[in-house]
């Protein structure tokens, strides 16, 4: 990567930042405010984006990169038992998708409910290996086949994100519940879900830096 292309980049990654501040704070901000926030000329802003719709697009597709990593990074221990391999995918993916969760309806209009659930399809496969493992091993029960729990478990995660923007749901409680919803409706007892939630948590508190750590 030349210095011209990484300096093209960077820019392009600021302007991205910059954009998710101010839509997620202005949901009806235009290219014209968000090029004021990046203090960059409007002409700057259309170079890298050509639309508002092309912005919000880019966007989307930032956030399912990081929602993709979160849950793979979240179900990396294939020893784990799959409950707690879900929970911890589950709260891994609730605390990055929290970020984007005022983005979703932006991107329902722009990319569409379609081209949101082509872009989750490796988190959506992810979802039934475990889901399979725990099934098999007789953690989870259910009568869908792995592939539909995996469906209802998106789309779960996505009602949740809904009410916590609806202020239904308390935002601080929101990646514990949404583990434990998730669990349950893979059949999972509710004392049993829980118990590998706190698991979960317990994990990813210890593997967490020590700044990250003291943060939460």
């Amino acid at each position: 990567m030349t210095a011209l292309t990484s300096r093209a980049h960077a820019n392009r990654r600021r302007i991205m930042d910059i954009a998710l501040a101010e839509l997620l704070r202005h949901p009806d901000a235009t290219m014209d405010q968000i090029a004021r926030a990046a203090g960059v000329v409007r002409r700057t802003v259309y170079g890298h984006f050509p639309s508002r719709e092309a912005l919000i697009t880019a966007l989307t597709d930032a956030a399912v990169e990081d929602v993709t990593t979160a849950f793979a990074d979240g179900a990396a221990d294939p020893s784990e038992p799959a409950d707690v391999a879900l929970a911890r995918a589950t709260l891994a993916t609730w605390a990055c998708a929290d970020r984007y969760r005022l983005l979703v309806s932006l991107a329902q209009s722009s990319v569409t409910d379609a081209g949101i659930r082509a872009r989750l399809e490796p988190v959506r496969s992810r979802a039934t290996t475990i889901l399979s493992r725990g099934l098999e091993a007789g953690l989870f029960r259910s009568p869908l086949t792995p592939r539909a729990l995996a469906h209802v478990h998106e789309h779960t995660l996505f009602g949740l994100m809904q009410a916590v923007n609806d202020g239904d749901l308390d935002a601080a409680v929101a990646g514990p519940a949404a583990a434990e919803t998730v669990l349950a409706t893979s059949g999972v007892p509710a004392e049993r879900a829980a118990e590998a939630v706190r698991t979960a948590e317990e994990s990813r508190r210890a593997q967490a830096p020590a700044g990250a750590a003291a943060a939460g």
